[in-house]
């Protein structure tokens, strides 16, 4: 199913503000998009205008080219997944998967072939005679799953399905399902305020805040090419180092104790900015130990992550803010003491300090 989103705005009776607005972009048919951003950011509203929960204020919402802001939710062909397993306690797992098929007064075969084939997809089997209270909150999120897949709908919606889950099983629900995404072709859209869920599950991410979209585009583009400084600072972990500098003669100047040469590639979209203060962002993965040189500075590292098959840095130097590097393993380094860093400088973004958007 394809999704259009045309001019949409929300505003509820006796609110001054938009809950959302100006909402436009297009979800193709098989797509898997997550709605990402912070608490309040208007993400759960426009899921719920696309189960036809919440009426729309403006705009047109389309499926398949079709107009549907007055449809009944019954009719839409859709299928949601919550945060709470909304499961009947009284019923065991086969009849919680099977229970909408029988609203629906489908066939027994029908409904007996669906449950099974969804029961083995999730690998649960085993549980089918189980009551909710019997089996663990992984297998009670399958169960979920599954009866919102033995529906085989045009559209999958799923709001925050894994916050209630531990670390690890929210892990292994993640692969689980991007799996059946892909074994079922499904549309997909997926709310969640989780980086990760976004960044490892979806094929395009639609970044809110302040009821508005802040951008749309792979999870990759949007970690590379940040549209301004709440993209570059939500998404990624850790969070972009963000520092103020001054453009001043090909360098960006930070205090008066460190310059860095300026790129040929940038220096033409900083010409307007020469003298100005803007901000100047570069991941950690882009700075770097150095040995003693003009490129450098000094920095006193205060806490040292070993990560396994990466380590990272805080350090501390003339820059009001901490910096956070992200080094190979086997540094040896120790607490305390000085290091010289240096930034990977076809790596750096510039944003302007009044809009906060990226200087392109």
């Amino acid at each position: 199913m394809k999704i259009e989103f045309r001019n949409i705005a929300k505003k509820y009776a006796g609110r001054e503000n938009y809950t959302l607005q100006d909402i436009n972009f297009t979800i193709q048919d098989k797509e898997f998009v997550a709605l990402l951003g912070p608490s309040g950011c208007g993400k759960s509203t426009l899921l719920r205008m696309l189960a036809g929960l919440n009426s729309i204020t403006k705009g047109d919402l389309l499926f398949d080219n079709v107009r549907v802001n007055g449809l009944n939710p019954k009719d839409r062909d859709i299928a949601m997944v919550f945060q709470s397993y909304a499961l009947y306690p009284h019923m065991n797992v086969y009849n919680n998967i099977a229970y909408g098929l029988k609203v629906r007064k489908e066939p027994k075969n029908l409904i007996n072939n669906r449950v099974l084939n969804v029961a083995k997809i999730l690998k649960i089997e085993a549980y089918l005679s189980n009551k909710p209270s019997d089996i663990s909150g992984g297998q009670r999120q399958r169960v979920a799953l599954g009866r919102a897949i033995a529906r085989k709908p045009q559209l999958f919606l799923m709001d925050e399905p894994l916050s209630n889950l531990d670390a690890k099983l929210r892990e292994e629900m993640r692969s689980e399902i991007v799996k059946i995404h892909k074994l079922l072709e499904t549309t997909t859209v997926y709310v969640t305020h989780d980086q990760l869920e976004a960044m490892t599950m979806a094929d395009r991410i639609v970044l809110m805040n302040n009821a508005i979209i802040q951008q749309i585009g792979t999870p990759r583009h949007l970690y590379d090419y940040p549209d301004n400084l709440f993209v570059a600072k939500f998404i990624g972990n850790p969070t972009m180092n963000i520092m103020t500098v001054l453009i001043k003669d090909g360098y960006a100047l930070i205090g008066n104790w460190f310059k860095m040469k300026i790129i040929d590639h940038d220096l033409a979209k900083l010409k307007p900015y020469e003298n100005k203060m803007v901000y100047l962002g570069i991941r950690s993965e882009n700075i770097s130990l150095c040995k003693k040189d003009t490129a450098c500075f000094e920095a006193e590292l205060v806490l040292h992550e070993i990560l396994g098959k990466e380590e990272q840095g805080l350090f501390d130097s003339a820059n009001p803010n901490s910096t956070i590097v992200t080094m190979r393993p086997g540094q040896n380094l120790e607490r305390g003491k000085k290091y010289h860093l240096e930034f990977d400088n076809s790596k750096i973004h510039f944003f302007d300090v009044d809009s906060q958007e990226r200087i392109k």
